[in-house]
């Protein structure tokens, strides 16, 4: 009797919105498989359309959306597309999110406010995804706002590797805010260093936050600032200022996503950080750029997951034997 082999899905697609193309081409290169084909169109009354140049019946789709400026529209185009892939008969649709917008509503925490992490969540799944992935949520209790399955991988590996490259034996890593503590204490253990962190208290008149003082040592010391993302850079402005206070030396700042909202990219000109370390899950522009950024990559990650998701192989044994 000849055997029977069930293939649950079938070939690899790789699709990209227009959120970040670039680093949707590099995972294809990197995955040594073709980009797949989309029209992406933008009506006059701001509506988008999505029409595939290709079949898709069958095939494992795994597509590449960061929620990245302009955030609503590039939203729009991810459920758009899932919805597009699952009407074209996909096998399985995997949305890879390198970039999580709205993290930070994550609950309720005052009255009559929105949950919007898990209203985004909830949008993803009724499109028509089966699977999502996203790297380094700003809050991990997102995950348990999809009720499918789903990968949060981390990018902190790729950030340490490169201080520990960089070899700063007299340095300490701090910490942007106590709600950060443990991702920078294991940042600090990676690297062998002491860590430090900065007190932040919340407003009780409005959703601010003041960085009020520093807990450790940092006096005549290099300082790596460590935190998930850069937005108005307003959390790194006064954690620059308050280690500078403190005696601290040259000043490095790590983060994942550099967002770089208004007027993130003027108080950066400004800031007496020598080197700012970050990745490209969010792309900047090249009117954002600045002489002191060096971006890493984040493709080699997503595509070694995106191989191990389709191949049916455990991304956990993965991510512990990273190094870091």
């Amino acid at each position: 009797m000849k055997e029977i082999t069930v293939k649950m899905y079938g070939e690899l697609a790789i699709f990209g919105g227009s959120g970040n193309p670039a680093l949707t081409q590099e995972i294809c290169d990197y995955l040594q498989v073709p980009l797949s084909q989309a029209d992406i169109i933008d009506f006059p009354n701001e509506n988008v359309f999505i029409r595939l140049r290709q079949s898709v019946r069958g095939r494992d789709v795994f597509l590449i959306q960061p929620m990245c400026s302009p955030v609503n529209r590039n939203i729009m185009e991810l459920l758009i597309t899932i919805d597009t892939l699952k009407r074209a008969s996909a096998g399985r649709i995997t949305a890879v999110i390198p970039f999580y917008s709205y993290g930070r509503s994550d609950k309720k925490d005052q009255p009559r406010v929105p949950i919007t992490a898990r209203l985004i969540a909830d949008m993803i799944t009724v499109a028509g995804a089966d699977r999502w992935m996203t790297i380094d949520l700003h809050a991990g209790q997102i995950q348990g706002f999809f009720s499918i399955p789903g990968d949060e991988i981390t990018a902190f590996n790729i950030l340490s590797d490169y201080f520990v490259k960089k070899n700063l034996p007299d340095a300490v890593v701090v910490a942007a805010d106590l709600g950060f503590a443990k991702k920078g204490r294991n940042f600090a253990e990676k690297l062998g260093l002491p860590l430090a962190f900065v007190e932040k208290r919340r407003s009780i008149t409005d959703a601010s936050s003041k960085a009020l003082t520093l807990i450790g040592d940092v006096h005549n010391k290099d300082v790596i600032i460590v935190d998930d993302e850069v937005d108005t850079a307003g959390s790194l402005m006064e954690a620059v200022t308050i280690v500078k206070h403190h005696g601290a030396k040259d000043i490095y700042a790590s983060f994942i996503h550099p967002i770089f909202s208004p007027p993130a990219v003027e108080r950066l000109r400004k800031c007496e950080i020598r080197e700012m370390v970050t990745t490209d899950t969010v792309p900047i522009p090249p009117e954002k750029m600045l002489p002191n950024i060096t971006i890493l990559s984040v493709a080699p990650l997503l595509g070694e997951v995106i191989r191990r998701v389709h191949l049916g192989i455990s991304v956990g044994e993965y991510m512990k034997d990273v190094p870091g």
